[in-house]
């Protein structure tokens, strides 16, 4: 019993240390506090008035705002001494952006003997020309072989339009999203042949076109959905497959009044499990041209002091794009100045990349600063710089995501859109347990050793309903393996329209927030090893 005792106590000595250093506080040292305290209200105020000015015009993806502003951003990143982390040596990654622009009047949609109207009943996706034939339906139009999935048993889509519906919104380059149960992992084998998705199965069966039947999400925001789609599709050339010449078939959004008369008299409803054939020929016109323009996200380096731990990165992030002008907005501000959304993030960063440059002393990692473009229009840019990255990106070991920190709930607001703002010293965090008990801890840790937000997890749910963990540029690098935490204040009044102006926003708690999350990449920048990734990211957040 005595040799075993001394076994245990040994044991229990050897212990110790790891488990002290697992349970250790997070301290923050009078030398960082001082770093963190040079990002300051009045700088984020300045540089937040100059962005989100109605001189850059809503920063839409593409635009002379936005380009404006990724100059800005160059200017003062070259002149603090980072180091370009873009294309051949710039501050840019270059994207080509491939817009379509629609001929109204060229465009129609008739089915049987009704015509429906573009804008209000109907939506062009992408394709072009001419063509008509039966219709049939196939649910989610996904064929996944290695989990029995065949949207379309006992009905064949050769020389017809295939109609599919999905509950929510569209999936950016799929229309409809995976089906429950069916992962990335399960899509083995040959796309087009093993597993599709509804445009792939269409293009390689010899269907004509496809009609996607809107949802009442969709129709609650048919508005907001004309703003974009009205103007045209667009995609960034690489995060989607390009149809070769003669197969880019007309894709259509309808609203939930057109596909009720699509389906009216048929054997089946829009929920229907099993496809069948409706009783009725689809009309499909489409006049669309293409042009090319480009686009850029910015991305700089900020190199470590460390000569090993500097080839690792914590990158952080947010969209310096938003949503542009609307000549018809109501009112006389047309001019969607996006300084809540995406500003705020856009300017914290700025004030971090100054803090480090201003700062005596080097973190021993490195830090990767990336403002993403094209956000709003579907996490462009965070998609493209996960899959085309400039750095080697395996070596990221957090990805710090801001969007929309500025803006706080007052006393007495009784406005509905503004029930789920965060308080004066409350912010919204999301995801950072998700994969790494570790990078929980940190974010938790310097936070109470720090400014002490009051750090709200309501949207930390896999099943929150509002999606926000979708909805932002950290879903990207999420899925590509890399622990995130994304930093939020709630969505409001003026979210995604012209009143969310710089004048709106809560510096004082702007400051704390951007100071916070300052000094949560600086204490990973300094840990001994890399967070671990402990944990699987659910399945349900693995694709939007």
């Amino acid at each position: 019993m005595r040799k075993n005792l001394f076994a245990l106590l040994l044991f229990i000595s050897l212990l110790a240390p790891s488990l002290a250093l697992a349970q250790a506080p997070v301290r923050v040292t009078p030398a960082e506090r001082r770093i963190a305290e040079t990002i300051t209200a009045d700088k984020l105020s300045n540089w937040l008035h100059f962005v989100a000015s109605d001189a850059m015009a809503g920063r839409d993806t593409p635009s002379q705002g936005l380009d404006v502003t990724a100059e800005f951003l160059k200017m003062n990143l070259a002149r603090w001494g980072f180091k370009p982390a873009g294309d051949n040596g710039t501050f840019f990654q270059k994207m080509a952006l491939k817009t379509d622009s629609i001929d109204a009047e060229a465009t129609r949609l008739k089915i049987g003997d009704r015509s429906f109207k573009l804008n209000d009943d109907f939506f062009r996706f992408a394709g072009n020309g001419s063509v008509s034939g039966e219709m049939v339906f196939a649910g989610h139009g996904w064929v996944v072989k290695s989990k029995g999935v065949d949207a379309y048993a006992g009905v064949d889509v050769r020389d017809k339009v295939v109609v599919i519906y999905e509950p929510g919104f569209p999936a950016q380059n799929t229309l409809t999203r995976m089906p429950a149960g069916v992962t990335n992992a399960d899509l083995t084998g040959t796309k087009g042949s093993d597993w599709a998705d509804p445009v792939t199965h269409a293009n390689a069966n010899g269907a004509k076109g496809i009609i996607m039947m809107g949802s009442p999400q969709v129709d609650a925001a048919w508005g907001q959905v004309r703003n974009f789609l009205s103007r045209g599709s667009s995609y960034i050339e690489g995060l989607r497959d390009t149809p070769a010449a003669g197969q880019a078939m007309p894709v259509l959004l309808v609203s939930g009044t057109t596909g009720a008369e699509v389906l009216a008299g048929q054997s089946g409803t829009r929920d229907s499990k099993t496809a069948f054939a409706i009783s009725k020929t689809a009309e499909i016109s489409v006049a669309a041209k293409q042009e090319t323009r480009m686009t850029q996200n910015v991305v700089a380096l900020w190199e470590g002091g460390d000569p090993v731990l500097k080839n690792e990165m914590v990158a952080i992030g947010a969209h310096y794009d938003h949503v542009g002008t609307n000549p018809n907005a109501p009112g006389d501000d047309k001019i969607y100045n996006g300084a809540d959304d995406d500003g705020s993030g856009t300017v914290a960063l700025l004030a971090m990349a100054e803090a480090l440059a201003v700062s005596k002393v080097r973190p021993k990692r490195s830090v990767l600063f990336v403002w993403h473009a094209g956000e709003e229009k579907g996490l462009w840019g965070a998609e493209y710089f996960n899959k085309f990255p400039t750095v080697d990106i395996k070596q990221v070991i957090a990805q710090l995501n801001i969007d929309m920190i500025g803006r706080s709930k007052k006393a007495g607001d009784t406005n509905p859109r503004n029930k789920d703002l965060s308080g004066p010293n409350e912010v919204y965090v999301i995801g950072s347990e998700m994969m790494s008990s570790t990078l929980g801890a940190i974010t938790k840790g310097t936070n109470d050793a720090f400014q002490k937000l009051d750090y709200n997890y309501r949207y930390d749910d896999p099943k929150d309903t509002n999606r926000f963990f979708f909805r932002s540029d950290h879903f990207h690098y999420a899925v590509n393996g890399i622990p995130i935490v994304f930093w939020f204040t709630g969505v409001h009044e003026d979210y995604h329209q012209p009143g969310d102006h710089p004048d709106k926003i809560d510096y004082a708690k702007y400051e704390k927030i951007t100071r916070t999350i300052f000094l949560t990449m600086w204490q990973l920048t300094d840990m001994r090893e890399r967070p671990k990734v402990d944990k699987e990211l659910p399945a349900e957040l693995r694709s939007r």
